[in-house]
């Protein structure tokens, strides 16, 4: 059984050790070992996970099976009515079993009492996770390119899910 939790910043670690387990084997055909590397510290470090916790709102969520994390995802606020899912990881032996999907279901209905009109993620327009955000509703509104320094960009779909009058996906 699937037990989702709320992380708190004594989770950091755990969220680090999803991310490193399944980030190089993700990206590793669409971003070059460098950008990765660059990514990881810069989204991923101690300090940038406990800012957005702490300072940026952001509301992390980890899936656990048998007291085992096995994924996890993060959400926040923009702007009013519209959440974004920042960040959304499976290990990848549990990839394909309905997690991500549970996850979504789960932030889909934390966040639409608190007035949500629709859920919004950045998603590399190479990652095959398009297609898995397509089937649960979700659809490109545009692209955008992201500078995050160091000459490297995030060359993003901007997809959206309408979340009025919907069921969980």
């Amino acid at each position: 059984m699937i037990e989702i939790r709320k992380a708190i910043p004594g989770d950091i670690s755990t969220i680090q050790q999803i991310t490193y387990a399944t980030w190089p084997e993700t990206y590793k055909t669409i971003l070059s070992t460098e950008q990765v590397e660059y990514m990881l510290n810069l989204i991923y470090s101690r300090e940038a996970l406990t800012k957005q916790i702490k300072e940026e709102g952001h509301e992390f969520i980890l899936a656990y099976e048998n007291e085992v994390a096995i994924a996890f995802a993060d959400y926040a606020p923009m702007q009013p009515g519209i959440y974004k899912l920042h960040k959304l990881y499976a290990l990848r032996n549990q990839q394909g079993k309905g997690l991500g999907k549970l996850l979504i279901n789960y932030i889909i209905e934390e966040i639409k009492p608190n007035g949500a009109t629709a859920l919004r993620l950045n998603v590399n327009r190479y990652n095959k996770a398009r297609q898995f955000y397509e089937h649960l509703g979700f659809a490109v509104i545009y692209e955008e390119d992201i500078d995050i320094g160091n000459g490297y960009f995030m060359n993003d779909f901007v997809m959206e899910k309408k979340l009025f009058d919907t069921q969980p996906c």
